[in-house]
């Protein structure tokens, strides 16, 4: 069968090749694609006659499903499938396979350095100095015995409570399927409302999906203490984010850290956080390390083999 990996994993080229051989030596095509392309046309035409394709985050949507007769599974370095064309999948019969758990440690430390930096007020310490400026104005205050709420208590929500717990703070979680081993820890679920309202920090860890979409509404918003912060390195469409804006603007909320939005970066001027007050806002990198890069792409050549030795392994759809 022919295998194409259309776009970079972010390893290095010694590692692809180490990881491709098992593909070659078992008589199977591999073809890398090692520039990235958003143009559907260009991805329709990198998987021309494939039966496999892998991709990471980038776009993969219906229009290009439709143009590749020959494709039976879409292989994502990804944890999310949003940016698949799943509805064309399932028409087709195409498998989509995903990278779950690459990038749990790598995500849940983020949201730690992001909750520190607004709680110290790191960026504006760095602006201060370079200006010769002094301590003044910027005291900040502890994780230790603060309530963080863990909105979606998964892999990755388990792994931001721990650490959490382990600052000294009191955590609680909403989620609609408990998790045992969360409450072996003593973190106690409780419905949204009462966990925004009750929280000084507020992490989300849900993934997007219809059931998700919205869920931080302006209602949800309006719940949270006027001291709380907010974190949401999952995905953008669970947020109404023109209601955080607005409510850190209106100082409703001290402050906001976001990684994930309605689109990609580079990110519109139209975005209402881009015009927040005390925000803190990355580029989609909560996921990106060094060591989960290299997870990222052990994982997906994995899956690319279980498939073909007739196994397949992290179906997220079929």
């Amino acid at each position: 069968m022919k295998i194409s990996l259309l776009e970079p994993l972010g390893v290095s080229p010694e590692l692809i090749e180490e990881l491709s051989a098992p593909i070659r030596a078992a008589g199977h095509e591999f073809v890398y694609y090692d520039q990235k392309t958003t143009n559907p046309d260009e991805l329709a035409a990198r998987s021309q006659g494939c039966e496999v394709v892998m991709i990471a985050n980038n776009p993969f949507p219906d229009s290009v499903v439709r143009a590749c007769p020959d494709l039976k599974m879409i292989n994502v370095a990804f944890t999310g499938i949003d940016h698949v064309g799943q509805d064309t999948c399932r028409e087709k019969g195409i498998m989509i396979c995903n990278a779950a758990n690459y990038s749990n440690q790598t995500v849940a430390e983020v949201v730690i350095g992001m909750v520190i930096s607004l709680l110290r007020k790191l960026t504006e310490c760095n602006i201060t100095v370079r200006s010769r400026g002094t301590s003044q104005g910027l005291r900040g205050r502890e994780i230790a015995g603060r309530t963080v709420g863990i909105v979606g208590t998964g892999r990755i929500g388990m792994i931001t409570a721990k650490l959490f717990l382990a600052f000294g703070a009191k955590v609680i979680a909403a989620d609609p399927c408990p998790n045992e081993n969360a409450k072996a820890l003593g973190i106690e679920y409780m419905p949204l409302e009462k966990l925004m309202a009750e929280s000084d920090i507020v992490s989300i860890h849900t993934p997007n999906m219809a059931s998700t979409r919205g869920l931080i509404s302006r209602e949800m918003i309006g719940l949270m203490k006027p001291t709380a912060i907010f974190v949401n390195c999952a995905r953008g469409p669970i947020v109404d984010s023109a209601a955080l804006a607005d409510a850190l603007n209106e100082d409703r909320i001290a402050g906001a850290a976001v990684d994930v939005y309605n689109v990609e970066p580079p990110i519109p001027n139209s975005e209402p956080l881009l015009h927040a007050k005390n925000t803190l806002l990355t580029p989609h990198i909560a996921f990106l390390s060094d060591e989960s890069m290299i997870r990222r792409a052990h994982i997906v050549f994995d899956n690319m083999m279980a498939y073909i030795q007739g196994k397949p392994e992290n179906v997220c759809s079929y």
